[in-house]
């Protein structure tokens, strides 16, 4: 968590998958990432926009929170959650942990 309330971690997309879904770990360099699973396609911004809403969904908050710091043309983004809603940290660590789609 930054000091300025916000909460960085990466991810893993996987466009176009059969079913919305938030969970899993992608091992990378330097650290792993969380599995998302979208439903939308990877053609303007709709997936982008999906991985929004599935994450502010896992996170319980608002979409509108929940920003692409980068990785907008790639499968590995960047999510910042800003303000980082209460247990963040914890939160992440348990999708993480969960089995991925």
């Amino acid at each position: 968590m930054s000091a300025d309330g916000a909460f960085r971690f990466a991810v893993r997309v996987k466009p176009g998958a059969r079913r919305d879904a938030v969970g899993g770990r992608w091992d990378a360099d330097p650290a792993p990432a969380l599995r998302v699973s979208v439903t939308a396609a990877a053609v303007e911004g709709k997936a982008n926009e999906a991985v929004r809403q599935a994450v502010a969904k896992a996170f319980g908050m608002s979409r509108q929170h929940v920003r692409l710091v980068s990785g907008e043309r790639s499968r590995n983004k960047l999510i910042e959650l800003d303000p980082a809603p209460p247990g963040a940290a914890s939160r992440l660590a348990g999708l993480l942990n969960e089995r991925g789609s």
